[in-house]
């Protein structure tokens, strides 16, 4: 589990490609002291394991399923990408919740000045769009941000995002242009919910009690006080 709040800017230094797998070594300023074999991190926003390091860089293995549904496609030796190690139970959770699975490949739509903000929408599929909601939480290539405003289509969503000095500053996102390709990651638990909503049902009753038939909806959320 990660936070979507980016430690440090990596360089993709060597990419070596097999039928089954990639193997990326990315050099970094993070403390690989504290890193070992089997450890967690993600690459603009993708979960991947360590497979080896050494003082100023590290090794992943991206599977053909991250290859394919993941930005990573485009990956070339000089490519920076975003960074975070794995939250520790004990940590602050100073961003939302980001597992690393990346939901769909977004595209950039435009980039406009706000001030000394920068306003960036996106379009992603409808099928991940759903779950993208104002004012709710997004991870865009590994980086927890709140959405803006949100416009539906048929078979498309965009939504924007409103970009600090800080952020833009500490992560990757000052160098994307319209048309570009990002790796999006909704907040999982509007997934959850409508999982719950569409499928759940209370648990099954003790043997002794009558058991109840009746489906988890929107109206047995409210009633307690959940929507």
């Amino acid at each position: 589990m990660f936070t979507g709040l980016i430690e440090d800017i990596g360089t993709i230094r060597d990419i070596q490609r097999s039928s089954q797998e990639w193997r990326l070594t990315i050099q970094c300023g993070l403390d690989l002291g504290q890193v070992k074999a089997g450890d967690s991190i993600a690459v603009n926003g993708a979960c991947l394991t360590v497979v080896g390091q050494t003082r100023e860089s590290f090794t992943v293995e991206a599977s053909n399923e991250t290859i394919t549904r993941t930005t990573f496609q485009n990956l070339t030796p000089g490519t920076r990408v975003n960074l975070e190690q794995a939250m520790p139970l004990n940590g602050r959770l100073h961003g939302h919740l980001v597992q690393g699975h990346v939901d769909a490949v977004g595209r950039v739509v435009e980039k406009n000045a706000r001030g000394r903000s920068t306003e960036i929408w996106f379009r992603v599929p409808a099928t991940t769009g759903r779950y993208i909601v104002a004012k709710g939480s997004v991870a865009i290539d590994g980086i927890s941000l709140t959405v803006n405003a949100v416009r539906d289509d048929a078979d498309e969503t965009r939504f924007s995002v409103n970009i600090i000095p800080h952020t833009r500053d500490k992560t990757t996102l000052d160098g994307i242009t319209a048309g570009g390709m990002v790796n999006v990651e909704s907040d999982l638990i509007g997934r959850y919910v409508e999982r719950l909503l569409t499928h759940g049902k209370p648990a099954s009753a003790p043997c002794n009690q009558e058991s109840t038939a009746n489906p988890m909806s929107a109206a047995w959320l409210k009633e307690r006080g959940i929507f």
